[in-house]
């Protein structure tokens, strides 16, 4: 009975000692093997924040598919907006890795590398050294299906505007297509603030909205992107000349703020590669930075 018994204490010490062992192994390693492969996976997969002007809603959405394929471990979140109003969310402190815009008044506004007339209150959050030109659009004046009110081109518009003849919609000031379209009325001679009086222009806070209203007949015409006419499938009357407005170039930048520099740098290359580049100009964006 006593060698029975200290058989059987023999065996409950190493037991206890196998216990202590194991928990002292979790401790140690702080998860199981399970634990650990989720850790990992978790660790392999980025989700990279993405600020980009309206108009680049449909184009980018497709080129993010086809980026799956490149980088599966990368998730790609969005906040399409108003140029205007994603300067704005950078600036107060939201998310955000990688800036696309539609014209170069946005980003300047947050690159140290700008004088003070460009960046008046001396913003820093462009990563110096990512920033690139790296598409151009078209400004144009689009008319809803069947052209009810026979809007032919920009100088038709000038004078029926002037005469109070029809509705143009546009975006507001704080926004790129809005401030194209300032410079083609003040090109033409016409106070924008006298027919809005007039009730002679609607306004969207982006281009999406200046494109629904044409498409809804809510405007007689419209001046939006070339690309944004093509997505929704409107007639174009007429196209700005580079004189009227100037060119409509889109700037993009990493941020010195982003939580993931290196994904948002390759996501950037993949912009100017090939493939991204058939897509951009399959809608009628012109690359102005490709490999």
């Amino acid at each position: 009975m006593k060698k029975t018994f200290s058989l059987l204490l023999v065996i409950c010490l190493l037991l206890c000692m196998a216990a202590g062992c194991s928990d002292a192994d979790k401790a140690t390693h702080g998860s199981t093997p399970a634990d650990e492969a989720q850790h990992e996976v978790s660790e392999r997969n980025t989700e990279l924040i993405v600020f980009a002007a309206a108009s680049l809603t449909e184009t980018m959405t497709e080129i993010a598919e086809t980026y799956k394929k490149t980088a599966p471990d990368v998730s790609i979140m969005f906040n399409f907006d108003s140029s205007g109003t994603l300067k704005s969310q950078i600036e107060n402190g939201t998310d955000c890795d990688l800036f696309i815009s539609a014209a170069p008044r946005q980003m300047n506004q947050l690159d140290s590398s700008k004088d003070g007339e460009a960046n008046p209150d001396g913003l820093d959050f462009v990563l110096q050294g990512t920033r690139i030109d790296l598409l151009e659009n078209k400004v144009v004046l689009a008319v809803p299906e069947g052209n009810p009110s026979s809007v032919e081109s920009f100088d038709n518009l000038a004078k029926r505007l002037g005469m109070g003849e029809i509705l143009l919609a546009m975006g507001n000031s704080d926004v790129p297509v809005g401030q194209y379209t300032q410079k083609i009325l003040a090109f033409y001679g016409l106070d924008e603030q006298v027919l809005a009086a007039a009730g002679n222009i609607t306004y969207g806070s982006n281009v999406k909205e200046v494109t629904s209203q044409v498409i809804e007949n809510a405007a007689d015409c419209g001046i939006i992107y070339s690309t944004d006419a093509f997505s929704a499938g409107l007639s174009i009357a007429d196209t700005a000349t580079e004189e009227m407005c100037g060119r409509v170039i889109y700037p993009a930048a990493v941020l010195n703020t982003a939580k993931n520099v290196e994904a948002a740098k390759a996501f950037l290359q993949f912009l100017s590669e090939a493939e991204a580049k058939k897509t951009f100009e399959s809608v009628g964006f012109s690359m102005l930075s490709s490999k």
